[in-house]
């Protein structure tokens, strides 16, 4: 893992050669196969889906959806302990995230009532990786808050393993969160079958949930038609540490990224020379015991590296501009540094909250802005589950108060079927 000095007048430049990779390279190739899937699922609906799921996951399927039966039995084969596990984390979550919800409002004012309706969009489908990988927190995390919201109609699709099965954990949290229909089916097909529907998948407004590169590309391809999330990029990790941080816990936290993908990022900021010297040999000592040392070590190799810079003012200037996913504040007082941070997924203070305490338990969600959009986004939460009206009512009296004001002004934007709308009301 590099080591890079940096100041506050060339720290840009050096940043810059690191996250090269967060540029959108041609997806010309991936965007002609994505855009061929949604074509055909368009075209085909339902037997396009089985054809996609035989040739990509090697399942041929009898049927599509996830009968109640099969829920049962993933219900009984999970573990107590898992399942009390599972429920504990519903529990932290539904409580942080039942804090988000927003409530209409109306505002009185003589013969004016000018409000904002909240109103939980009807139906959301939630993408869950499946397959060989088992993400029961992907579940929890996208599904709780859309409950709490209101949605009435929340749809997972997942593919499914060898055996034509859903994982029983990908279940199990499915039926704590109350998913209301299920279907054994991912991939960009998937995605397609969401946003404009097959003879068994009703169509939703909104899509959530991540994917790989062919997910990612299709809910591009279909924001419009129906709303997304996000486009979600590699994992992220920035950690900034002084010298009371211990090496083990910052390499632990850095590789705790790094094994999601070799894409992924991992990056420490401290002034301490000597305590990056000491994580760089943590992380050799703890990149033997792991699995995926591969994966690790081309994310390390690639995609990471510790900045040394002269201050504090440099350090906090160089999170903003990274503004990265998840940021972990591993100092003294890290309390001092939070008020000073503009741009961050996800920000965990000290040393005894590492970033997958966020990813399964503590309650935040774990879908996080990533690739630099925490500059301009959010974690997803409740809101990204309502939408909003406004609400206008004017008397007659209130109207003739202002109707010359609005006559003018759309005559001076030349509208004069605007400026008849206000004066018709008011003709003899």
């Amino acid at each position: 893992m590099r080591i890079i000095s940096v100041r506050l007048d060339d720290y840009k430049k050096k940043l810059s050669e690191l996250l090269q990779h967060r540029v959108e390279e041609s997806m010309a190739e991936i965007d002609e196969v994505v855009e061929n899937v949604i074509l055909n699922i368009q075209k085909d609906g339902d037997k396009a889906l089985i054809e996609y799921t035989q040739k990509f996951d090697g399942v041929l399927l009898d049927k599509i959806q996830v009968e109640e039966g099969e829920i049962n039995a993933a219900w009984e084969a999970v573990s107590d302990e898992f399942k009390e596990i599972l429920d504990k984390a519903r529990k932290n979550i539904w409580s942080y995230h039942e804090k988000q919800r927003q409530n209409s409002w109306m505002d009185f004012d003589g013969e004016i009532i000018l409000g904002q309706k909240v109103t939980p969009i009807e139906s959301v489908g939630m993408y869950v990786p499946g397959g060989k990988a088992a993400y029961p927190s992907t579940v929890l995390m996208n599904g709780i808050p859309a409950k709490i919201a209101g949605v009435e109609r929340l749809v997972m699709v997942t593919p499914p393993g060898k055996d034509g099965k859903v994982n029983p954990y990908i279940l199990a949290a499915a039926k704590l969160t109350g998913v209301d229909e299920i279907y054994k089916v991912g991939g960009a097909q998937s995605i397609a079958a969401l946003a404009f529907g097959t003879e068994t998948i009703l169509p939703v407004n909104k899509i959530v949930g991540p994917g790989n590169i062919y997910v990612a590309r299709a809910k591009k391809k279909v924001f419009g038609v129906v709303d997304i999330d996000m486009i979600a990029g590699p994992s992220e990790i920035c950690i900034l540490a002084d010298e009371s941080a211990r090496p083990a816990y910052i390499a632990a936290d850095l590789l705790s990224q790094a094994e999601h993908d070799e894409m992924a990022s991992s990056i420490l900021i401290t002034q301490s020379y000597s305590l990056a010297e000491k994580v760089k040999l943590a992380l050799e000592d703890q990149i033997a015991s792991l699995d995926r040392v591969q994966i690790i070590r081309k994310a390390i190799e690639k995609n990471s590296a510790v900045y040394v810079p002269e201050d504090v003012e440099t350090a906090v200037a160089m999170i903003n501009d990274i503004a990265p996913e998840h940021l972990e504040v591993m100092t003294v007082n890290p309390f001092e540094i939070l008020p000073k941070i503009k741009n961050a997924g996800a920000i965990f203070l000290g040393h005894f909250s590492p970033e997958p305490l966020g990813d399964y338990f503590a309650g935040p969600n774990h879908t996080l802005p990533t690739n630099g959009t925490a500059k301009f986004s959010s974690p997803l939460g409740v809101e990204d589950f309502v939408k909003k009206s406004s609400v206008i009512y004017y008397s007659k009296t209130a109207l003739s108060q202002v109707k010359d004001e609005i006559e003018s002004f759309a005559l001076h934007e030349g509208l004069t079927a605007h400026a008849n709308s206000i004066k018709v009301r008011f003709l003899p």
